[in-house]
């Protein structure tokens, strides 16, 4: 019998790259992408898999619980690998209740449709929840998050994404429910909304607008190729302990205005551009409300146990990345019209 797994924001930017990784790499797997297709989510990510005969896409919403319940009755799934999510800090901020009742809510309906339809015969199944390194707060100057590092969320977003974390845990400690739960940091890649960071500085250098950088642009992160994400889900999904946590990172830590200078520098080369002339754009704006100093993650459990490492390099990561939004004018100017744009200007033009 074929394996039945039901990936949720399968087509948001993880999601994709994870539902392609899948369907090609296992044709023996039925993949199920359950997407309720918000502003986030697009399914021309998936137009080049969109055909195979073990690939369906639902449109739905975790929040409805009726839905999930009936799409488990209907397909009796073996696993659930959970990336559905609000997941923009300054969209949290702005309206809470949403990443409430998504994150949080949404994450619950899930775990109850599988938990009533596997009814505790669990040899064979899997809930496999994304998360975020948001949830452990914010570091100084030195130290690594690790999978025991106590939570201190200090945003709506990374507050919701940590509840549904302990509901996770509470599940398989409370029924014995059969669940893995991986924290990364911040993902970059291909199809990336641009709402997130270097999207969104490629379309705005593009189109010669401002680079909005949060305060000085001293804050520090960990950058992870997404397709390096996916493959660590894949491995984490099929070689991980029951009831393990893993954190993935990619060994790599930027401030964010060395990363926009460095970026700059890359868009100038490949727009044959002056050296200097975008980096004019930059404009610093007010800084962002809780926004933490630096996330670093340590992978090493995950690199010790199963054997997982990035492939890339960031500089090349990065490259690539450009170039794929320099060949990719039509993706961007689609996910960028409309109630896009009036998102923008509310965000950061008055800051």
């Amino acid at each position: 019998m074929k394996k039945k797994i039901l990936i949720t924001g399968g087509a948001g930017f993880i999601g994709s790259h994870l539902v392609r990784l899948m369907v090609q790499k296992y044709p023996n797997y039925n993949i199920y992408n359950l997407d309720a297709l918000t502003y986030a989510g697009n399914l021309s990510n998936l137009k080049d898999i969109e055909s195979f005969s073990n690939y369906k896409f639902i449109k739905g919403d975790i929040r409805d619980s009726d839905l999930l319940y009936d799409l488990f009755q209907e397909y009796d799934f073996d696993g659930v690998i959970h990336l559905a999510a609000e997941s923009h800090v300054d969209r949290s901020i702005e309206d809470p209740l949403a990443f409430v009742n998504t994150n949080i809510i949404g994450t619950v309906n899930l775990l109850n449709a599988a938990k009533r339809t596997w009814h505790g015969q669990y040899e064979g199944k899997l809930f496999y929840h994304i998360s975020t390194d948001e949830v452990y707060g914010s570091l100084g100057a030195e130290g690594y998050f690790e999978e025991t590092t106590p939570y201190m969320p200090h945003s709506p977003y990374s507050a919701s994404k940590a509840s549904s974390d302990h509901l996770v845990r509470a599940y398989h400690d409370t029924y014995g429910f059969p669940i893995i739960i991986s924290n990364c940091s911040n993902n970059y890649g291909p199809n990336q909304f641009p709402e997130k960071l270097i999207p969104l500085f490629i379309h705005n250098i593009l189109q010669g607008k401002a680079l909005p950088v949060y305060g000085k642009g001293e804050n520090v992160r960990d950058w992870l190729y997404v397709v390096d994400h996916a493959r660590a889900i894949d491995l984490i999904f099929h070689e991980g302990k029951d009831g393990e946590t893993y954190n993935i990172g990619g060994f790599n830590e930027w401030t964010n205005i060395d990363l926009i200078r460095l970026m700059c520098r890359l868009m100038d080369q490949k727009l044959n551009r002056e050296e200097g002339h975008s980096e004019k754009l930059v404009t610093y704006v007010t800084d962002r409300a809780g926004h933490d100093l630096r996330y670093a993650i340590d992978a090493t459990k995950l690199q010790r146990e199963l054997g997982w490492e990035p492939s890339l390099q960031f500089e090349e990561g990065l490259s690539r990345t450009i170039d794929w939004y320099l060949n990719n004018n039509v993706w961007m100017e689609e996910v960028t019209s409309g109630t896009y744009q009036e998102y923008y200007e509310k965000m950061y033009n008055d800051r």
